[in-house]
């Protein structure tokens, strides 16, 4: 089922690509020099599709970047919650480890629950 709905998605965006990849094949100058735009010092020249995919790209990276560094404080919170978790475990583990020789000392049961409401 999910290799059906992904292809119902990834073929026509594919198809689209193409499209576009195909009516946008004349060279555009990129022009990063604002000075001078006659003859600009840093400019690139290629197929506008080329340019609005590395523009896409560079797009997406920086997003992933950026919602990496904002989500830093939850992965942060996420390890401590997991110590936290892993210490008390052990801790519930060492209790119960030690519960049978409490029981023999004392006579009562030292970690029993509640019985039967």
């Amino acid at each position: 089922m999910r290799r059906i709905v992904s292809l119902l998605i990834l073929v026509p965006f594919a198809l689209l690509v193409a499209l576009l990849a195909m009516a946008n094949r004349v060279p555009t100058r990129i022009s990063l020099d604002p000075f001078t735009p006659e003859s600009p010092v840093w400019s690139l020249t290629g197929p506008l599709w080329v340019v609005l995919f590395v523009t896409f790209t560079i797009g997406v990276v920086v997003g992933g970047c950026a919602a990496w560094l904002v989500q830093g404080k939850h992965r942060k919170a996420e390890r401590t919650y997991k110590r936290e978790a892993t210490r008390l475990e052990r801790e519930v583990e060492r209790a119960k480890e030690r519960a049978p020789q409490r029981e023999a000392q004392t006579g009562l049961p030292a970690l029993a629950g509640p019985r039967g409401r």
